[in-house]
């Protein structure tokens, strides 16, 4: 009940301040509001590349972890922030930019309404789902009605969702209630790095130059979904003696925990020297999958565009019978799975040592997934918000015909 009180208050203040707002005109801007920044960071680098002369503007959440700042050519305000001068200049650009992009859920939605000639447009942070969320996740259930309410509130202001594929425009028009007219199959932008042979290659000279351990063994990277509460409680299960013991000599071990818990793997770096290694506060995942041999996951997006790679993946769900009741999992979430699913160090240790893989289940699972992710992404998003009508025929067409197959 407190909770929703000062949403609520919050939410007011908002909205005031952005009625205010709108008396000035719309201007030629797009402003993204940004919680993982890696998608809206491809859009920008497109716009640079088409000479996009528009204003500028991110408006970064404390849990985007990039340096925005260093944007020489972009305004940069901190987001939902104490700082006075940059909620007023926040509130202000959303009033008055004519696209808006955001890539999470933000409740300041539910508080406003755009005026007509603008677009918000969901960039959201993932390829593909295999845990619920929106609609789906059972824990919003739990919430009060006001919350509820609000929730749906902030769905409707998505004018267009970006997807990379048809498995996942069914799912944002579950969980976030869309009509299939705001389903834009323009591709995920942050795929496009899976295409960019030169850029590749750049990034894992990078990485190898930095820790040139990653260039002499094979490298096995765990990124576990975070689950709630792991901030106070959090517990690797992973067991790193049995793995060093049975994988260092030929591997080693990345670990890319939440940027909430990620001062938690310090410790198992300085226990497992030359084996296991800290990259929880490492950017952008993307760039550690193009040196990963191995990808062990759980309910997390990752495989989506690590299949693009057609790389082995191990599913390790040690908690799947907890995690289905508290959030929600497909109820076929084992067959859709593009790798073996275990539940214990053993059988990881055991799938990797004795290569226990089907990498034509990963071809099928990207096909299904990456249909429109196809190296172009972000120059198709560009298209459809800049060129005129007949010049963005081609997209205009594959969203009516696929809103009929929807």
């Amino acid at each position: 009940m407190a909770r929703d009180l000062l949403i609520g208050l919050y939410l007011l203040l908002f909205k005031g301040l952005f009625n205010l707002c709108k008396i000035f005109p719309t201007k030629d801007k797009v402003t993204f509001v940004v919680s993982f920044g890696e998608n809206s960071l491809n859009v920008y680098e497109e716009m640079k590349k088409q000479h996009i002369t528009s204003e500028i503007v991110f408006l970064k959440k404390s849990s985007c972890s990039y340096d925005l700042e260093t944007l020489t050519d972009a305004k940069v305000l901190q987001f939902e922030t104490r700082n006075i001068m940059d909620l007023v200049g926040s509130i202000y650009h959303l009033a008055t930019s004519k696209h808006i992009l955001v890539d999470n859920y933000y409740g300041f939605l539910a508080s406003i309404e755009f005026k007509e000639d603008v677009q918000c447009i969901q960039l959201w942070h993932a390829a593909g789902a295999l845990k619920s969320f929106g609609l789906q996740d059972r824990s919003a259930k739990k919430r009060s009605s006001n919350a509820q309410n609000r929730f749906l509130n902030v769905y409707n202001k998505f004018d267009k969702v970006v997807v990379g594929s048809d498995e996942m425009a069914k799912i944002f028009l579950e969980a976030f209630a869309l009509s299939s007219q705001a389903v834009l199959r323009t591709g995920v932008p942050r795929t496009d790095l899976f295409y960019n042979q030169e850029l590749q290659s750049e990034i894992i000279e990078t990485l190898y130059k930095e820790n040139p351990i990653l260039k002499m063994k094979k490298v096995i990277l765990y990124a576990p979904t975070y689950r709630d509460n792991e901030l106070d409680n959090f517990s690797l299960m992973l067991d790193l003696t049995k793995m060093h013991a049975e994988l260092s000599e030929e591997y080693v071990l990345l670990i890319k925990l939440h940027p909430a818990i990620k001062n938690k793997a310090k410790q198992y770096e300085e226990e497992y020297p030359d084996f296991v290694y800290d990259y929880s506060s490492f950017n952008t995942i993307n760039y550690l999958l193009l040196i990963t041999d191995i990808l062990i996951t759980d309910y997390s997006s990752i495989p989506y565009e690590y299949c693009l790679l057609n790389k082995p993946m191990v599913f390790f769900a040690y908690d799947i019978d907890t995690y289905q009741r508290t959030r929600g999992l497909p109820e076929d979430y084992h067959k859709q799975l593009p790798g073996p699913l275990v539940f214990n160090t053993t059988d990881v240790i055991d799938t990797i040592k004795h290569n226990r893989f089907d990498l034509s289940l990963v071809e099928e699972f990207s096909k299904k997934w990456n249909r429109y992710s196809t190296g172009s992404s972000s120059k198709n998003l560009i298209q459809f918000l800049y060129n005129e009508q007949e010049e963005n025929q081609p997209i205009l067409e594959q969203q009516k015909q696929q809103q009929q197959v929807l």
